[in-house]
Parts: structure tokens; sequence; C-alpha cells
């Protein structure tokens, strides 16, 4: 009895094709290799400098200009408030 349930196994994108090469670990692995050390880990690292994580800016742009707006409506919403406690 197989009962599977529609979870089948997830495919994982190859980690060979995520290189460190032009992205900040790798001024980190060159520094280590001046010292006699390497990072097992650094590869697993550059996927944050590839593809659409690498435009993440525009991404924290948005969300800052998000909670601005949140914080400055919650403020707003609540000086209404206090004015008519106080009426």
């Amino acid at each position: 009895m197989a009962h599977e349930h529609g979870h089948g196994k997830m495919e994982l994108p190859d980690y060979k094709q995520w290189k460190i090469e032009g992205t900040p670990s790798e001024t980190v692995k060159k520094k280590l290799a001046a010292q006699g050390l390497r990072d097992p880990w650094g590869q697993d690292e550059a996927w944050r400098y590839m593809g659409g994580f690498a435009n993440s800016g525009s991404f924290i742009g948005w969300g800052f200009a998000a909670f601005v707006g949140a914080v400055g409506t919650e403020y707003y919403l609540q000086s209404l408030n206090k004015d008519k406690k106080h009426h």
C-alpha cells in the first residue's frame, strides 16, 4: 500500500550551477586562501548573488516603503482617535 497523497520527491537545483566567481564570496575565498584556509560552504552562498535573488535591492526598497506607509497610516489613525476622545 503506497499512500503518497500527492507528496512526491522535491526536485532541488544542482549545486554545481552556483559559481562564486564575481561575487563577494570570491573575495572571502581569496583572503582565506592567503592564510592557508578554505571555506567549504562558500559556494553554498553564491545563489544569493545570482538570478532573481541578485536584484533584491528593489524588493528591500518596496518593503521599506510599505513599512513607512503602514506606520504613517497607523500614526494618522491614532491621532484621529485621540481627537475624538478629548472632545
